[in-house]
């Protein structure tokens, strides 16, 4: 059997899109399972629509997104260049072979008689005005310098068909497709001629794409066999949705890697989420790291029907990834979110990650989650009140004056020997541990809500600064 080569083909016109990096995932994925070649091409023939920086894009999300290109234009495989734009001989070469064969044509219909056209229904369509010129003819206006087009020369009558490992047998009727110009006035190909030219010269054998390919894909395959080449094998993926009736676009939200990134999602969580779109593994298991997804990606897990991007569900997923982390890798990973937030270099940072890794779905809560810790002040003193728990700013207050001296004589200083101590206290006093922690809580925080219970805030403060904070609190609650 051939070598298994699949290929990733994007335009360089803006952000990743999420749809584009999961089909640039699944043919990634698909070559590695059946240790194959994975191929970058840079579909760059639509000047007009390039950005700037955006083939940087490209590299920069395929790296963060751990997809490793075999070849490319980085990477010479011996089948470039890698970027159609400099491939434009190599298209002006095959289409004129097509035109001699019959399976193309020369049209120099201006944009004029282009605009009085109208088909069946009112719909626009080529009328072939241009196929029947003579040989002589072509040549003399050609020698004149008459600007000109190349079209594809797709049969009146029949139909075409070809088998696609998802969606199965498909079949167009030749009547229903249009002589779509391969060759701009520019001398630059379009895609639907570029894709077959550089599919065939790179040798890829399974082309993986959207969906919207289906029916366009009897076009390419009449060139295929005009030339007499060997047809790849299909797989077509189905759409992303953001809901029952709208596509993922950047209309509705974020629909692009680097947003995702920078709201705080793990690269590695973002890619994982994706590969869920459209296909499921065969055990139960989400959670899955690059390599098993390699060993588990086949064409019989994808799905017809189209994905709905739950974002809640991605969110989930990125918990789970933060909760295998050790303090230290998620110290690595929040760095940044530590660093603009209001209690920058004030505390070890590793332990500020021991207590967010379970409380954390993203990493830009994070900022939120821990600025209590450098805003600590006057507050309002209701906030001790609490029905469910029989908690009373009397009790509060009785509670924190019994507990004041016990953590004073506290030689440990930790979590654990903290819990211990209060524990045993509130069993001395006769009343429920929460009426013990949640008042500590609140003293040292100022904050009705916090990520960690009163121990674990008052490790991450110190002593000293724990105490001071209880000292505070408690003179507000006498003096009230």
């Amino acid at each position: 059997m051939d070598e298994v080569r699949t290929r990733f083909a994007p335009s360089p016109t803006g952000f990743m899109h999420i749809g584009n990096l999961r089909t640039c995932l699944y043919a990634y994925l698909y070559a590695k399972k059946a240790g194959g070649k994975f191929i970058l091409r840079i579909e760059d023939t639509d000047q007009g629509r390039l950005v700037e920086g955006a083939v940087d894009v490209i590299y920069r999300t395929l790296e963060k997104a751990g997809i490793d290109h075999d070849e490319g234009p980085d990477k010479d495989g011996g089948v470039g260049p890698y970027v159609q734009s400099e491939r434009k001989d190599i298209y002006i070469e095959y289409a004129k072979r097509l035109v001699e064969i019959g399976g193309a044509y020369y049209c120099f219909c201006t944009k004029e008689r282009l605009d009085t056209l109208t088909g069946e229904g009112g719909i626009k369509k080529y009328d072939k005005h241009c196929l029947n010129l003579s040989k002589d003819e072509v040549n003399a206006r050609l020698q004149a310098g008459e600007p000109y087009v190349i079209r594809q020369n797709i049969p009146l009558e029949g139909v075409s068909e070809y088998d696609d490992l998802v969606y199965g047998h498909i079949a167009v009727p030749n009547a229903d497709m249009e002589d779509n110009i391969l060759i701009k006035s520019d001398g630059m190909p379009t895609y639907n001629f570029a894709n077959v030219v550089d599919d065939h010269l790179m040798n890829i054998t399974h082309v993986i794409r959207g969906m919207e390919y289906l029916s366009s894909t009897p076009k390419y395959n009449l060139m295929y066999d005009a030339f007499g080449w060997e047809r790849p094998t299909y797989i077509h993926l189905p759409p992303i949705m953001k809901d029952a009736q709208r596509k993922l676009s950047k209309r509705y939200g974020d629909a692009n890697f680097e947003d995702f990134l920078a709201k705080g999602y793990l690269p590695e969580a973002i890619v994982n989420y994706i590969a869920l779109l459209g296909w499921s593994p065969k055990g139960n298991e989400e959670k899955l790291s690059m390599e098993q997804l390699k060993e588990q990606f086949g064409v019989d897990g994808l799905s017809k029907s189209p994905s709905i991007f739950d974002e809640p569900k991605m969110r989930w997923l990125n918990a789970e990834y933060i909760k295998a982390m050790t303090p230290s890798e998620f110290t690595q990973v929040a760095l940044p979110y530590y660093e603009q937030s209001e209690v920058k270099g004030k505390f070890d940072y590793d332990k500020l990650s021991k207590l967010l890794i379970p409380r954390t779905e993203i990493l830009s809560e994070i900022p939120d989650k821990i600025n209590f810790l450098a805003r600590f002040g006057s507050y309002d003193i209701s906030m001790y009140e609490h029905k469910k728990m029989k908690i009373t700013v009397a009790l509060a207050k009785d509670i924190l004056q019994g507990a004041l001296p016990l953590l004073q004589q506290q030689s440990e200083w930790s979590d654990e020997a903290l819990k211990a101590t209060l524990s045993s206290y509130a069993e001395a006093r006769a009343v429920k541990s929460g009426q013990v922690f949640l008042p500590l809580r609140l003293a040292i925080t100022a904050a009705a809500v916090t990520p960690g219970g009163a121990t674990e805030i008052a490790e991450l403060l110190g002593k000293e600064e724990s105490l001071a904070r209880l000292k505070y609190s408690l003179s507000l609650l006498e003096n009230a």
